[in-house]
Parts: C-alpha cells; sequence; structure tokens
C-alpha cells in the first residue's frame, strides 16, 4: 500500500523510525525491536539509510520484513550523496524487486573532507526524486525543515527550495525533529501560502537521552525551548528520569498536534520499543 493513500484517510496515522544495524552482529536484536514496534499496529515503519548508505543492504532487508513478514507498510530511506548514480539506481531497482513501493528521498549529509558537488553523484534531493519517478510508481517521500534547513541562510530561500522538491514529484513530507508546536503551525501556514499542499507528517523526537539530544540540536539547528532545557538540564544525567521525562514531553507534543487537527504523525522512536509503547498508552484514549 502506498503511504499517500494511508495518509489520506478520515482517520489518526502515527509512525515509527527505525536504523538498521551498524554491524552484522546487532542484525538480530534490531529485528527484535522492529517486530515489537510492528505490534503497536503503526500506519508505516520508516528505516534509515545510514551514514553514507554504509548500512543500505540492511536497509532493503529490513523493509522488506516489515512489509512481507509482520503486514506493516514500510517505507525505506535513499539518500544519494554518499553514492554514485550507479549505486542509486541499482538500490531503486532493488527495492522495486522486493515490492518496496514507498521511498523517503534524501540528499543526506556531504562526506567531510569532501568538495561539494561530487562528479558522478546527485546533488541535490530533487534529482533523486525525478530518477525515482523515472524507474517506477513509487510513493515518494522527502524531508522539511521548520526551522530552515542549517545549511540555508534564510527561510524564504528554504521554502523556494522546498517548492522545487516537491514538484519534482514528492507525494508527502516529513519533518526534522522540533520541540516548540508554533514553529510548526508557522512552518505550515508558511509553506500553505506558497503553494505547498502535500500532506506533512510533523516529526516527533521523545529524548531519552540529554547529552545525545544537545549534539543533534547541534548538528541540525534545532532550537530547544527553555521549558525544554530545563527538563534535560534537571534529569539529563539521570537516563531513567530522562527517559520518562522525555515520553511525557513528546506525549504532550503529540496530544496538542491532535488537537489542533494534524492526523498523521511521525515519531523517532528509533529502535526503542519501549518508547515507542510507552507513547501509544498515553495516547490509547485519543487515537482509538
Amino acid at each position: 500500500m502506498k503511504i499517500i493513500d494511508r495518509l489520506n484517510e478520515d482517520r489518526i496515522n502515527i509512525s515509527f523510525e527505525v536504523f538498521p544495524p551498524k554491524t552484522e552482529a546487532g542484525f538480530d536484536s534490531v529485528i527484535k525491536a522492529v517486530d515489537e514496534i510492528a505490534m503497536l499496529e503503526p500506519a508505516f515503519i520508516s528505516v534509515t539509510y545510514g551514514a553514507g548508505g554504509g548500512t543500505s543492504g540492511n536497509t532493503v532487508h529490513i523493509a522488506s520484513h516489515i512489509k512481507h513478514d509482520l503486514q506493516v507498510e514500510s517505507l525505506a530511506h535513499l539518500t544519494c550523496v554518499s553514492s554514485t548514480k550507479e549505486q542509486v539506481h541499482e538500490m531503486i531497482s532493488t527495492l522495486k524487486e522486493e515490492g518496496i513501493e514507498n521511498i523517503l528521498a534524501l540528499r543526506g549529509d556531504i562526506p567531510k573532507e569532501t568538495e561539494f558537488p561530487i562528479a558522478g553523484r546527485y546533488r541535490y534531493a530533487c534529482e533523486l526524486i525525478r530518477e525515482i519517478k523515472q524507474q517506477g510508481d513509487f510513493c515518494i517521500g522527502a524531508a522539511c525543515y521548520p526551522e530552515g534547513h542549517v545549511e540555508n541562510e534564510h527561510k524564504k530561500d528554504d521554502i523556494q527550495y522546498l517548492k522545487e522538491k516537491v514538484d519534482s514529484g514528492v507525494d508527502f513530507l516529513t519533518t526534522q525533529m522540533f520541540f516548540d508546536n508554533s514553529i510548526l503551525y508557522n512552518f505550515l501556514y508558511r509553506i500553505r501560502e506558497k503553494g505547498i499542499t502535500v500532506p506533512v507528517l510533523p516529526g516527533i523526537m521523545p529524548v531519552t537521552n540529554g547529552k545525545q539530544i544537545r549534539r543533534i540540536c547541534e548538528l541540525s539547528g534545532t532550537v530547544l525551548p527553555q521549558r525544554f532545557k530545563a527538563i534535560v538540564d534537571r534529569f539529563g544525567d539521570d537516563p531513567k528520569a530522562m527517559q520518562q521525562a522525555g515520553i511525557a514531553y513528546a506525549t504532550d507534543q503529540i496530544i496538542d498536534l491532535l488537537a489542533n487537527g494534524i492526523e498523521n504523525i511521525h515519531i523517532y522512536s528509533m529502535n526503542k520499543p519501549e518508547v515507542a509503547k510507552a507513547i501509544m498508552m498515553n495516547l490509547k484514549e485519543i487515537i482509538k
């Protein structure tokens, strides 16, 4: 099933994200986590591509397992800046052969100490999107940045680039994490005003590690509101307390989004089924 068809249904859709293991030794533990998350009956589960495409083979294996063995729709991430055009073409063909209908098309992080653009590789996500469209009847998702892409100085330029990306053939968008819902609401107003009408899934990150979130925010440019900073400062060094507080904060964000009419939400629970379960338990009377 194409994800866009699910998103267009009159229902609340909650999805989750997992990432492949860095080594083959960790594959079984990831599959176990995926199996547990699938039991929550999400709208879909997305599978990341890994830094530099290094875990791309496992992305395909896990996405196929989710779709065919667990009977849950899967969304395979695909990045292009770290792979040659031929490698990207081959990966799209492999996804097609595996019956994967949904791809999240991303440029990916530019490899360190590399002159960009890189010869023989796609430069922008919109180029990858056009390639995917040419190779098959896929449902294509893409990323968007409510606080602006860290590489773009002006937000108006960021929205123009997003419009070009969507016009290349994007069916839906998923946002980078954010911790202040007013940022999302303002972003949605601005992109709708510019004619970007595809569904937008807010990306919610339940923070369970104080040190990790500080590092992520440094790289992505995500702003931590004072209320959330206080939580990280108070509980960040206590893993159990931080997990409980992070789940509560994420739940509060989701409830506010649902109350304001947003019915499609993507949760960056990663390979933590206990976090996904806790959030769904908090929402059980709200999304029944």
